[in-house]
């Protein structure tokens, strides 16, 4: 049996691939140590998994103003003392990193210890941890055809983002019934991401009773602390009720998404992964600030697979009509789940693991996984 150190808080894009990492580690007899961060979305998603092992460490994200970065930098120090102090404690074989700012105290310190590092990059524009550390790891894992030009080609390989076990998808009509929603009627789903989004949320407010209006029940997940309205019951042009649920927050991903009809989505990589595997088609809205512009690279190799189409921020003027196109264009709406289910090829945490266990059995193996690097 192995120990692991994986670092994956700082937002739900990164803990759940570590989560999904992590489970099928324990299944294989192996265990885990997640390395999350003190933000509260982390604690909320973390209380779903209480047979698993979590350490918060210290830290902040990057950032070039010179406050913010002198806290940064103070905050990193600290995090790297932590970091050299669980490694002594746990004594791990190997060190797993998602990107984030939780990343970089845990790969100087397990390469200060001589252990072998990984490193996972789930954005179609590898962030800067990604880029900067990428040179420390002995195996760097990019979305299939993105390219980390720094980087020896003997040390890449290509895997999706992983997949919490729970995310498969189920029966629409038990899901709706679930969630409390009419299974008979059309249903969007809002998702904003770990991190909620203003925009998108206040697209809902505005355009919850013209939804209701034609039929469509709408369920918004607003985000954690991005307020929102109480969940409502409106009446339809037929005079007949129909619900509008407004929650900061749900661990209920695969019945959300089994739910749907449609989701309206910002395009966080950890998101569009599990749109995939519950082949629930989306109009996905990338965040204009988003670092590196990521998520509309996210977006348009989404839209080009054919799992749905864009939106821009800019244009959300138009995303009512966009939704009413689509949600009941039932043939359309079959199209693009057949793409994503054709997208859904690969099991990217199984190839990880598999990755993993040869890694840390014996230093010859790491030749081995090199010579077998995607192309």
């Amino acid at each position: 049996m192995s120990h692991f150190l994986i670092s994956c808080g700082g937002t739900g894009g990164h803990l759940s691939p570590g989560i999904a990492l992590a489970e099928e580690l324990t299944a294989r007899g192996h265990t885990a140590t997640l390395l999350i961060s003190q933000k509260k979305v982390d604690a909320r998603l973390i209380e779903k998994y209480p047979q698993m092992h979590f350490a918060r460490m210290p830290g902040s994200g990057f950032s070039w103003r010179p406050i913010s970065l002198v806290r940064c930098l103070f905050a990193q120090f600290r995090a790297l003392r932590f970091c050299r102090r669980l490694i002594r404690q746990t004594a791990p074989v190997g060190i797993v990193g998602f990107g984030g700012f939780t990343s970089a105290p845990i790969v100087l310190a397990g390469r200060w210890s001589r252990l072998p590092v990984v490193l996972h990059e789930s954005n179609r524009v590898p962030g800067m941890a990604i880029r900067w550390l990428g040179r420390l790891a002995t195996l760097v894992y990019l979305p299939p055809g993105v390219l980390l030009p720094r980087l020896q080609a003997s040390s890449l390989r290509y895997a999706a983002p992983p997949v919490r076990r729970e995310i498969v998808r189920t029966s629409s009509v038990e899901a709706r019934l679930a969630l409390g929603l009419d299974p008979m009627r059309k249903v969007l789903v809002l998702l904003g991401g770990s991190q909620g989004a203003s925009a998108l949320n206040q697209w809902a407010r505005e355009h919850v009773k013209a939804l209701a209006h034609e039929g469509v029940q709408l369920y918004c997940v607003t985000g954690l602390g991005k307020g929102a309205p109480e969940s409502l019951t409106l009446k339809t042009k037929i005079d007949e009720p129909i619900s509008a649920m407004f929650v900061p927050f749900s661990d209920r991903v695969a019945q959300l998404l089994s739910a749907a009809d449609l989701v309206v989505s910002r395009a966080g990589a950890g998101s569009i992964a599990e749109l995939i595997r519950c082949e629930t088609p989306a109009i996905l809205v990338p965040f204009p600030q988003s670092a590196d512009d990521h998520q509309r690279a996210n977006a348009a190799y989404f839209e080009q697979q054919g799992g749905g189409v864009v939106v821009e921020q800019v244009a959300l003027a138009n995303l009512s009509g966009t939704v009413l196109d689509l949600i009941f264009n039932d043939g359309l709406l079959s199209k693009y789940r057949a793409q994503l289910k054709a997208m859904d090829r690969a099991d990217s945490v199984a190839v990880m693991v598999n990755d993993l266990e040869q890694l840390v059995s014996s230093p010859a193996c790491s030749t081995s996984i090199s010579s077998n690097s995607a192309t």
